[in-house]
């Protein structure tokens, strides 16, 4: 999902100063839509916060009253990525009531699509973590609960499929997935390899003593 869909998500977050009805404050929404392709392309410790506002087209005093410190923008930035990425696998999961299986093939298949697609730069959460490995801080918060919810996801399809050690599968079809993010290949091989090397885990969950 780009930026600009994740800014129009049902599920994306108010950031910023709020408008005095609770909605998206236009100028906030500027900033991050400015920000977070430059992010994600360039690199967040290599964007200044005043090359932002010049291409927001915002002045100092409005970009310090939405996001106090840089940090804060690549908070909000994090988190409409993660709020996306969750309305995604909600939707997924409402479309496949009891079919927890078909939720994970869809996630690998929509993986494997954009780890190969044109502008792809790996995880956007994985990138944070590399560059902001302090865990107090608020960037590093962010990036933290994702991957907490990510396992947590994945525990419970993987528990609904009927897994004794559902976290233990989980957490490695996670690693599984951080894997699939740095692979030099087409995205059918991506897929395929993503599904297989899955499906074998989840064999092997199954019928372990």
């Amino acid at each position: 999902m780009s930026m600009l869909d994740a800014l129009a998500d049902p599920a994306a977050p108010v950031v910023g100063h709020p408008r005095r009805d609770g909605g998206q404050s236009e100028a906030a929404r500027r900033i991050l839509a400015a920000a977070a392709p430059r992010f994600y392309l360039d690199g967040i410790r290599a964007v200044s916060a005043d090359a932002v506002m010049a291409a927001a087209e915002v002045t100092k005093a409005t970009f310090y009253r939405h996001f106090p410190t840089k940090n804060h923008l690549v908070a909000a930035y994090l988190a409409t990525m993660s709020a996306a990425e969750q309305h995604t696998v909600s939707t997924w999961r409402a479309q496949h009531p009891g079919d927890p299986g078909a939720v994970l093939r869809r996630y690998a298949e929509t993986l494997a699509s954009q780890a190969c697609g044109a502008g792809f730069r790996g995880c956007p959460f994985l990138n944070a973590l590399a560059e902001y490995p302090e865990a107090e801080n608020p960037v590093r918060t962010v990036v933290d609960g994702h991957r907490r919810w990510m396992l947590a996801t994945t525990t419970q399809l993987l528990t609904e499929l009927g897994l004794a050690d559902a976290r233990g599968t989980a957490l490695a079809l996670v690693m599984l997935r951080d894997g699939a993010m740095v692979a030099d290949a087409t995205p059918e091989l991506v897929g395929t390899a993503l599904t297989s090397a899955g499906a074998v885990l989840v064999h092997a969950a199954r019928h372990s003593r």
